[in-house]
This record gives C-alpha cells, sequence and structure tokens, in this order.
C-alpha cells in the first residue's frame, strides 16, 4: 500500500475510533453516576482526553511514516498502543451494546405486554449502573494484555523442544539436536538487554547445529548492524546455517533505484557472513559424523502470495536421493506446496514467516491465532507420511511491537532413531 493509501486508511480507522470514544463516553457517564461531581469529571474526559490523544499522536505518528525506511520501533509503539486502546474500546462497547439490546427488549416487551388498547409508548429502563461496572471488568482484560505483550510479552522467550523419531535417521545422528530461530526481525527491537537474554537462552542449549530461517530485518541490511556481536555469539559443533526470508529482499520499502535495492541485498549477505552464519541460497552441504553423513538444504524464500524465488530442484542438486534431508525454508506454504509431495522425500522441514501473528492462545490444548485462518500450518510440527515441518513461533516482532500468548520461540529439536 503506498503512503497516501495508508495515511487514508488510518484516517478512517481513527474517525471509527473517535465514534467509539463517545460509545465509551456515555458508558462511563452512567458508570460513574453517584460519584463525587470530581470523581466523575476525571474518569470520563480524562477518559477522553487520553483515548482522543493516543488516536492523535498515533496520525502525526504516522504522518512521519516514510515508505524509503519502513515502520521505526516508534511507529510500531504508535500502532501498538492504538490498537490496544481500540480493541479494549470494542470489547467494552460489545458488553455495553448488549445491555442496551437487553432495554430495548424488556421496553417492547412491556409495552407488547399490555391489553389491547393500552399500549403506549413502551418504557425503556434506564441503563443500569452495574453494565458498566461489567464493561469496564471485562475490557481489563485486553487492556491488560495487550500492556503485558508490549512491555514483557515480546521478550518473553520459549523453548519449545521437539523429539522426532525416524527409522532411516543414520545411527551416528542418533540424538542429534538442532537449535532454530526464525524472524528476528532486529529493526523491530527496543531492548538489547532483553535481546541479549534471549540469546544466552538459546546458546545454553549447546545443540549440534544452530540454523535461522529468515527475516533478519526488516527491510533494510542496516538494521541488524547494532546486533551482529549479540547474534554472532551463537555458535554449534556443527556450524551455523541460515537462509533468507520475504522481508530480507527490501521489497516492502521504496529505493531510490534498484541497483540500491540489490546492494541491499549484497550487504544483508555479508552481514550474514559477519554473525558467523552460512547462507544457503538454493543450495546444500553435507553434514558428516561418525562416518555417515546429513543433507542440509537451504532456499531462497518461496511463499504463497509472497516472493517466489526459492529453487527446491536448484538446492538439491547434488544430494543422494537416499540421504536423510533437512531443508530450512523460511515459509511454511512452500512445505504445503511443494515439498511434501516432492518425489525426492525430505525428511525435516523447518519453517517460520506466521509470527503466530504475535496474539493467540495455546494453553491446555487450547490452540487459536487469527493468523490459522490465512496458514494452515502456523506454529508447531506437521506430519504428512513420515514427512515433517516445523513452523517457528519466531524470534522477533513486527508492526505490533509485542506479543500476547503466542510468545517468542527458540525451538530445540532432537533427531532420533525410531526403534524397530
Amino acid at each position: 500500500m503506498h503512503r497516501g493509501g495508508l495515511l487514508t486508511f488510518f484516517l478512517i480507522i481513527s474517525v471509527i475510533t473517535l465514534l467509539l470514544d463517545w460509545y465509551v463516553f456515555s458508558g462511563l457517564k452512567t458508570l460513574s453516576m453517584g460519584w463525587p461531581q470530581r470523581a466523575r469529571l476525571i474518569t470520563t474526559y480524562g477518559y477522553l482526553f487520553i483515548s482522543v490523544g493516543v488516536t492523535v499522536v498515533f496520525l502525526l505518528g504516522f504522518g512521519s511514516f516514510s515508505t524509503a525506511k519502513g515502520m521505526t520501533p516508534f511507529h510500531e509503539w504508535m500502532l501498538s498502543l492504538f490498537l490496544m486502546f481500540f480493541v479494549t474500546k470494542l470489547v467494552f462497547i460489545i458488553v455495553l451494546s448488549l445491555g442496551d439490546l437487553g432495554r430495548f427488549i424488556v421496553g417492547i416487551a412491556s409495552n407488547v405486554a399490555k391489553p389491547v388498547g393500552q399500549q403506549t409508548q413502551p418504557y425503556f429502563p434506564g441503563r443500569r449502573q452495574f453494565i458498566g461496572e461489567l464493561a469496564v471488568l471485562v475490557a481489563a482484560f485486553p487492556f491488560f494484555g495487550f500492556l503485558y505483550g508490549m512491555l514483557r510479552g515480546k521478550y518473553d522467550y520459549k523453548v519449545h523442544r521437539q523429539t522426532i523419531y525416524y527409522d532411516d535417521l543414520p545411527d551416528a545422528f542418533d540424538g542429534f539436536t538442532i537449535t532454530q530461530l526464525s524472524d528476528i526481525h532486529s529493526g523491530s527491537f527496543d531492548n538489547a538487554k532483553a535481546v541479549q537474554r534471549g540469546v544466552d537462552l538459546a546458546n545454553a542449549q549447546k545443540s549440534d547445529l544452530f540454523v535461522f530461517t529468515g527475516d533478519l530485518v526488516n527491510n533494510a541490511a542496516w538494521e541488524v548492524e547494532p546486533y551482529i556481536n549479540v547474534f554472532g555469539q551463537l555458535k554449534a559443533p556443527f556450524g551455523q546455517f541460515s537462509i533468507l526470508g520475504n522481508h530480507d529482499y527490501g521489497d516492502y520499502i521504496q529505493w531510490d533505484s534498484e541497483a540500491e535495492k540489490a546492494q541491499n541485498l549484497e550487504t544483508l549477505k555479508q552481514h550474514h557472513k559477519a554473525l558467523g552464519y552460512r547462507l544457503l541460497l538454493d543450495e546444500n552441504v553435507v553434514l558428516e559424523k561418525g562416518g555417515q553423513k546429513l543433507a542440509l538444504i537451504g532456499v531462497q524464500n518461496w511463499g504463497k502470495g509472497f516472493i517466489q524465488i526459492g529453487d527446491l530442484n536448484k538446492a538439491m542438486q547434488g544430494v543422494d536421493p537416499n540421504a536423510f534431508k533437512i531443508l530450512l525454508s523460511h515459509d511454511p506454504t512452500h512445505w504445503e506446496e511443494k515439498v511434501r509431495y516432492n518425489p525426492n522425500k525430505i525428511h525435516l522441514t523447518l519453517a517460520g514467516h506466521t509470527h503466530g501473528a504475535q496474539f493467540g492462545v495455546e494453553v491446555a490444548g487450547i490452540r487459536w491465532s487469527p493468523v490459522q485462518y490465512r496458514y494452515v500450518d502456523w506454529a508447531g510440527l506437521v506430519q504428512n507420511n513420515g514427512r515433517y515441518l516445523y513452523v517457528n513461533r519466531g524470534f522477533g516482532f513486527l508492526a505490533f511491537s509485542g506479543r500476547v500468548g503466542i510468545w517468542p520461540e527458540i525451538t530445540v529439536i532432537t533427531l532420533k532413531k525410531k526403534l524397530t
């Protein structure tokens, strides 16, 4: 979306949220009936001041938005605050409107129940104070959920462990471990110490192999430069390998020329080298242990609805058809469309890309995120006829400067020989 269209979109959303403010304001007036006048004024007009202020700052902030640089941490914070208030208001209004609907039904029913000839203008009872109290209570959940996600959740790194069994895994690789990071999005970080904690946690897994599955930056190569020494600390005995994600190609901002854009990509490739990562660009390497081998394959981005330049056939050139194969591919739709039914069996594909929408629920067997309406396989392990896909939920964040329910992930996969 171009800058003018983006601003028009945000302006429309802002008008809608101001209309929501009017409804919330009326609800707060009912809630505060009977309060001391000063407390009532502070509650009602204080809310208006804060909520309208957030909307105005949001608009002014995006007025300075530049398609040449993309979203900065400042823009992400403004968007996140706006979303926090917008969702909170929406929940408050849903509860309040249900109460108002009840009032309307009671009013109509009271008139219908009267004998014929005695029906008059329906009596609509006043909005009860407890409805406002209930609306505040329910709306507090998204408000504090968003607040936690923005202040702590986006750096609340979780280690996800997965053991996968294969009957054709080379014996020497029985118990082989892989640490995977994905979607670092270094241009969004606003807390270097927190990022360091995440890297320390990843290093503490002491895996045999480290892999990174794309989106090192949001748009530009310079975004990762302050963190090269941090992510360069990630080491593993069998090496560090990486691929590119859709954001790494710089397609989402405007460049002065195609040459400048191409140079940005070349610079980013050099940054992978400076990090100590072997960047796999439609190619493969052989890992050897105890005289046995494993093929590690890496493709450039291929995603349904996104850039599709990854060439799996090229990446697999020279690979023994009978070899145990691990593929690094940023977008899980590549596995769905090209990998799982490929006649040349790929045993394990490691992907990322979805972030789990950075919002959802994964608790007590309940698993939901709005991203599932776009991606069939959006997080965790998937299996199809002995071919496995693991989708990492992402280490970083993008656009929404937070995570709610879907926490940043460090994946540790253990390969095991299936006993026969």
